[in-house]
């Protein structure tokens, strides 16, 4: 069981959450993620890793409650504890000195584009950051990538912060303007990451975006998280997750993300008719971690 050192809403729906997991702080890299699983009972779902604190033992994800996991989560406070926290997993994101790199994060994709984008600012690059949400209520992590970044812009699609309009725009007016840029990495909305590979393709430029489709085991031996990448099958969880965009077939992904609509959407529905008894299992792991007596290790 994982405990649960800090819960802290940073936007609607939108939760930090600092998780005690010292082995996965002390391995973890850019762009790596971990399988969570709420209670005993509970779906797995990958979350990316958004930072680590070594000398703390902990692991920050950030999470936005759409489905019914997701909110579950969201419903959890300091001192509950997560059943199972499995990581890091996936391939690391691919750091080297590139010259000028544009980061790109979209809704919640900010806190998986972050930690590549202080991987990106150690390593000597020149780093550009587009964010954006609908609106100011939805942006998150802005001081922390203004922090890692040589400059940020920020995109808002109502106008109420930064400049209005969408983060390919900013994008396009970065190269009209004759910004030299040598890679970028995009994260975010399916239809967000599409639409910047086809922004840099005419130009060349090596665009990496980090794929989330549905997955279960993590280790490849599921198939849930199978993508389309240059006309050939690849395993989210262990090939990506991060991708080269110009490959990636993003209509077949968008497509296998609502094979299970039907079944997200009579979970979610259970979970908001009577969220006490999701919650009653979390809470039971709380009292088997004080209490170990109370436990089936007890019996």
């Amino acid at each position: 069981m994982f405990p649960i050192r800090e819960a802290t809403f940073l936007a609607l729906d939108v939760k930090l959450l600092r998780i005690e997991a010292p082995r996965i702080a002390r391995r973890r890299e850019a762009g790596q993620f971990v399988i969570v699983r709420v209670h005993e009972h509970g779906e797995r779902i990958p979350l990316t890793i958004a930072d680590s604190d070594v000398d703390q033992g902990t692991i920050t994800i950030i999470v936005q409650g759409i489905g019914k996991t997701t909110k579950l989560i969201n419903m959890l406070e300091t001192g509950d504890v997560i059943q199972d926290v499995v990581g890091p997993l996936g391939e690391a994101s691919e750091v080297s000195l590139f010259g000028t790199v544009v980061v790109i994060g979209g809704g919640v994709g900010t806190a998986i584009a972050y930690p590549t984008a202080v991987a990106m600012k150690q390593a000597g690059n020149r780093v550009l950051s587009i964010i954006g949400a609908k609106t100011k209520d939805l942006i998150i992590l802005k001081e922390q990538m203004q922090a890692t970044s040589d400059a940020l812009f920020v995109m808002t699609d109502d106008g109420s912060d930064g400049t209005q309009g969408f983060v390919t725009q900013k994008l396009v007016e970065l190269l009209q303007g004759g910004e030299q840029i040598d890679r970028v990495l995009a994260i975010g909305p399916i239809p967000m990451m599409s639409a910047v590979a086809d922004v840099t393709r005419p130009h060349g430029i090596k665009t990496i975006v980090s794929l989330n489709p549905i997955m279960v085991d993590g280790t490849g031996m599921c198939g849930g998280c199978r993508v389309t990448v240059g006309g050939q099958s690849r395993f989210a969880c262990v090939d990506g997750p991060e991708f080269d965009a110009h490959d990636v077939d993003f209509k077949i992904l968008a497509q296998r993300n609502t094979l299970y609509r039907a079944q997200e959407r009579a979970a979610l529905e259970s979970l908001e008719a009577d969220p006490a008894g999701d919650l009653e299992e979390i809470r039971h792991c709380r009292l088997e971690q004080k209490h170990p007596e109370v436990g089936p290790q007890a019996k």
